[in-house]
C-alpha cells in the first residue's frame, strides 16, 4: 500500500468516526433532540447541513472583507491586502466538501425509502439547500467536483472526483430546484417522519410554502445569472416560474409591504454568529467607500445633510469626529490613512459606544451590523432581489414579453421592499453585552424613506435602455450589501454595477492549494478546460 493510499484510508476512518458524533459547535439548541432522534437521524444530519451555511470566520475575513467588498466596491479596503486569500478558499472548499457526505447519505436514505409526501418534502428541502451551496461554490470557482463528489465514504473510487463544468452544474441544480418545487406542491396532510423532521428546519420551521418560494426565487436568480450564455434556457426557466404562477418571495404586494426573505436568524436558530465581529475587528480595514456613498448622498457634507437614502444610516456611521467621510475608492499617495478601532468590542458598553479610536478618519460599517451576533441574519435572498430580477426580465423580455410598465412596477417594488426591509431589520439590532439597541443611538430622519430614494433613482430618469438596466442593477447591488458574493456575481454578469476607476478585472477565486495536492489530475484538467486558474479567468456565464 502506498503512503498516499494509507493516508486516504486514515482520513476516511477519521471522517466516519466524526459522522458518529453529534455537532456541538453553534446550533446548540437544534442539536438538542426533542423527538428522540439518534445522532444519525435524518433530522440531525439535516441540522449539520444547515449549520454549514453559517458563514465561517476565515471566509468572511479573507474572502468577503478582503476581496469581495473591494472588487464589488460596496465598500473600500483602506490598507494593503493581507494576501492570504488561500486561507479563505481552503475554508470554502473544506466547508462544502465536508458537508457533501451528509447530503449523499440523506439522498441514499430517501431513494431507499417508501415514497410518501413526508419523504418528498424532506428530499425537496435537502435539494434546495444543496443547490444553494453548490451555486455559491461554482460562482466563486467555476468548474468544481459535484456529481461524483461526496461518495468517498461509500466507495474509495470517488476519493478523487472529476470536475463538472459550470454549465452542467447550473443545469443540474436548476433541475433540482424545479423538482423540489414540484415535490413540495403535494398538499397531503403532514405526517411522520416529516412532523418530527421539521423541528430541525431552522429556515422556515417546516413551512412548505416558504420553501417553495425559496426554490423558485433561486430559479429566477440563477436563470438570470446564465442569461448571457444560455438566453433560451434562462428564458424557459423564468417563463415556467411566472407563467405557472409558482410561489416566489415577495417584497411588496402592490402597495403593501410583505418583506419576505430567506435568512438564518441566529437567535431563532440556536447559535451566536461570533465570527462576524471577529472578521471585522481583526481585519479593521473596511470603511465606507466613495462609490456607494455617492449613491446614498447628493454631496459630501460631513453633517449628513446630503443623505437621501436611509440605508446609509444602517450600513455605515460617522467617523471618529462624528462626520460622514468616505474613503476614496481609488486612493492615491496623498490619501490619509484610516486609523481607529471602530469594530472593537469596547463599544458594546454604552459609555464607550462613540469611542472609535485615534484617527478614525473615515466612516466605518455600522457597529450594530457587524457586532450583533443574535439578531443580524445571514441573508440568502430577499424579496427585493426577486423584484429586481423580475424588473430585468420584463424590461428585456427574457422568458416573458417585454413590458416596460411592468418592469417599472417591479423596480419600484424592489426599492420599496429593500428600504423597508433594512429599516425593519435595524429596529431589531442590539449589542450582545450591553443590550444597547440600534434605535437608542441611531436616529434616521423621518423624511428618509423609499420615496426619497425614488426621487433620485426613479425609472423616469433613465433616457436609454442601458441607463434603466443600470438603475436596476444599482439598486440590486445596494440591497446585497451583506451578500458581497452575490453582488460580485452581479458585477461579473452585467458589467453595469456602480464602479470608480477601471473596469472589473477579477472574475473568480483560484482553487485552494490542497486541491492541487490531493486531486491534482482532475484539478489540472479543469484549469486547462477553463483557460487558467487566475482571478482574471472569466467564468462560463460572465459577461464577455
Amino acid at each position: 500500500m502506498t503512503e498516499m493510499k494509507r493516508f486516504n484510508k486514515i482520513l476516511l476512518l477519521l471522517f466516519m468516526i466524526s459522522m458518529m458524533v453529534a455537532c456541538t459547535k453553534d446550533f446548540n439548541e437544534i442539536n438538542t433532540n426533542p423527538h428522540g432522534f439518534t445522532t444519525a437521524s435524518d433530522g440531525s444530519l439535516f441540522n449539520g447541513i444547515i449549520e454549514s451555511m453559517v458563514l465561517k470566520g476565515d471566509e468572511q475575513f479573507y474572502i468577503n472583507n478582503e476581496i469581495l467588498y473591494k472588487q464589488t466596491q460596496l465598500a473600500a479596503v483602506t490598507k494593503d491586502a493581507w494576501g492570504n486569500f488561500t486561507i479563505g478558499t481552503e475554508a470554502l472548499w473544506d466547508n462544502y466538501y465536508k458537508t457533501l457526505p451528509s447530503i449523499r447519505e440523506l439522498e441514499k436514505r430517501y431513494d431507499a425509502a417508501e415514497p410518501s409526501s413526508s419523504i418528498n418534502r424532506m428530499k425537496a428541502m435537502l435539494d434546495i439547500v444543496f443547490a444553494y451551496k453548490t451555486f455559491k461554490m461554482t460562482d466563486l470557482f467555476g468548474d468544481i467536483p459535484v456529481s461524483k463528489a461526496g461518495y468517498g465514504f461509500q466507495d474509495l473510487e470517488y476519493l478523487h472526483p472529476e470536475y463538472d463544468t459550470q454549465r452542467d452544474i447550473y443545469l443540474n441544480m436548476l433541475a433540482k430546484l424545479k423538482t423540489a418545487d414540484s415535490l413540495l406542491s403535494d398538499t397531503a396532510v403532514e405526517a411522520e417522519p416529516f412532523l418530527s423532521f421539521k423541528a430541525f428546519d431552522k429556515f422556515f420551521k417546516g413551512d412548505v410554502m416558504q420553501w417553495q418560494k425559496l426554490a423558485n426565487s433561486l430559479r429566477l436568480r440563477y436563470a438570470m445569472r446564465m442569461v448571457n450564455q444560455e438566453p433560451e434556457l434562462a428564458g424557459e426557466v423564468i417563463l415556467d416560474v411566472l407563467e405557472n404562477n409558482r410561489p416566489i418571495l415577495v417584497g411588496y404586494d402592490l402597495a403593501s409591504p410583505v418583506l419576505e426573505s430567506a435568512c438564518l436568524w441566529p437567535a431563532q436558530s440556536g447559535f451566536k454568529n461570533e465570527s462576524l465581529n471577529w472578521s471585522f475587528r481583526e481585519h479593521n480595514g473596511l470603511r465606507m467607500g466613495s462609490t456607494l456613498w455617492h449613491l446614498l448622498s447628493i454631496n459630501d457634507n460631513g453633517d449628513g445633510s446630503g443623505i437621501f437614502d436611509p440605508r446609509a444610516y444602517i450600513f455605515f456611521e460617522p467617523d471618529g469626529n462624528n462626520l460622514w467621510s468616505a474613503f476614496p475608492q481609488v486612493p492615491d499617495l496623498t490619501t490619509p490613512s484610516s486609523g481607529g478601532v471602530p469594530y472593537g468590542e469596547h463599544r458594546d458598553d454604552a459609555g464607550n459606544f462613540n469611542i472609535k479610536g485615534d484617527n478614525c478618519n473615515y466612516s466605518p460599517f455600522n457597529y450594530f451590523l457587524i457586532r450583533d451576533q443574535d439578531y443580524m441574519p445571514i441573508i440568502f435572498i430577499t424579496g427585493a432581489e426577486v423584484h429586481f430580477l423580475l424588473a430585468e426580465a420584463y424590461f428585456r423580455g427574457i422568458g416573458v414579453p417585454a413590458d416596460r410598465d411592468r418592469a417599472d412596477i417591479e423596480y419600484m417594488n424592489g426599492i420599496n421592499s429593500s428600504v423597508d426591509w433594512w429599516k425593519k431589520l435595524s429596529r431589531t439590532l442590539q449589542l450582545p453585552l450591553s443590550a444597547l439597541k440600534f434605535k437608542d443611538v441611531v436616529s434616521i430622519p423621518q423624511n428618509l424613506n423609499a420615496a426619497s430614494v425614488l426621487n433620485h433613482f426613479g425609472s423616469w430618469i433613465a433616457t436609454t435602455d442601458e441607463e434603466f438596466l443600470a438603475l436596476i442593477y444599482t439598486q440590486c447591488w445596494i440591497d446585497a450589501f451583506r451578500q458581497p458574493w452575490d453582488a460580485y456575481a452581479l458585477a461579473r454578469r452585467t458589467g453595469l454595477t456602480p464602479r470608480d476607476g477601471g473596469p472589473l478585472n477579477h472574475f473568480r477565486m483560484p482553487y485552494p492549494p490542497s486541491e492541487y495536492q490531493y486531486n491534482s489530475t482532475n484539478c489540472n484538467a479543469a484549469i486547462a478546460r477553463q483557460g487558467g486558474d487566475s482571478p482574471e479567468t472569466k467564468l462560463w456565464w460572465a459577461k464577455k
